[in-house]
């Protein structure tokens, strides 16, 4: 199985609103260690201390993430701090998080498909649209507090250390099929002719219905979900660069019978229809 990048992505797709957070928070993603690329997409940090709450909003990807977090009052020592750990499975719907005062968090984000190795025992839509934690899932092994080791150190290569040691004491089991399902997910999100799930059949010599166990089992959610989430990304995307879109040239673009379907499912998922956004973001 191939390595995922030797650099973690630089694009800020699925987050709404990009340049606002980037201007409340202090984000930056890092890889992995080699032995666990092929899994995941990246580990992400974030670290704040806000005089005023700001609410984070998130279309999120195709992928299971494990989250350690913190939360304290603004300029209170750490160790008064309230950590915690959880599985984060897909979500089905936009995403928002309140931060407010002083935390700090460190998430594992798994490529679509590359979470069932590490927790073998339930098809991935166990956790879907739920987030549980992290001992119903990954049971204490009597090493000490994962929690505690992720987010002491100040530091993000003791941070990413960290991560390592408690990924790679638990797994990845071997697994052809999440291997499949990781290179079936990233067809969808690398070539856009795939906009249906018959496309991704004929790609695949998969029928449609072994196309749906696949994916519960080893993803999450089906691949028509996949195919509309990652279109809905890009679609955010454009609604963020400079000048207005061709909604209904992208509309087509990105599989659409028309534009009208393409707002439809951007205001269903962002919560304003897409001109709306577009211009909201442009305002500086």
């Amino acid at each position: 199985m191939p390595a995922s990048a030797p650099h973690p992505r630089r694009d800020t797709r699925g987050i709404v609103d990009p340049a606002e957070l980037l201007a409340r928070v202090r984000f930056r993603r890092h890889v992995p260690a080699p032995g666990l690329r092929p899994y995941l997409e990246h580990y992400w940090l974030i670290d704040w201390e806000l005089p005023e709450p700001y609410t984070s909003r998130l279309v999120p990807h195709p992928s299971v993430n494990v989250v350690f977090q913190r939360y304290g009052a603004l300029g209170a020592p750490a160790a008064e701090a309230v950590a915690s750990a959880e599985v984060s499975g897909i979500g089905l719907g936009l995403f928002t998080q309140r931060l407010s005062d002083a935390g700090r968090v460190c998430g594992v984000q798994f490529r679509p498909g590359g979470f069932r190795p590490f927790a073998p025992a339930w098809p991935v839509s166990t956790w879907t649209g739920r987030r549980v934690p992290l001992d119903e899932v990954f049971p204490d092994d009597g090493t000490g507090d994962p929690a505690a080791a992720v987010l002491s150190p100040d530091e993000d290569h003791a941070r990413v250390a960290a991560l390592d040691a408690f990924l790679l004491a638990r797994g990845p089991a071997p697994d052809p099929a999440a291997e499949q399902a990781m290179e079936l997910v990233d067809l969808i999100r690398s070539d856009r002719s795939v906009r249906a799930v018959s496309r991704l059949s004929a790609a695949s010599g998969l029928s449609a219905r072994s196309l749906q166990r696949l994916f519960a089992g080893h993803v999450g959610v089906g691949p028509k979900w996949v195919i509309l989430r990652y279109r809905i990304h890009e679609a955010l995307e454009r609604a963020e660069a400079a000048g207005a879109p061709d909604w209904a040239g992208l509309a087509a673009e990105l599989g659409y019978s028309d534009q009208a379907h393409l707002v439809r499912d951007f205001t269903a998922t962002i919560g304003v229809p897409p001109t709306a956004y577009a211009r909201a973001v442009s305002v500086p």
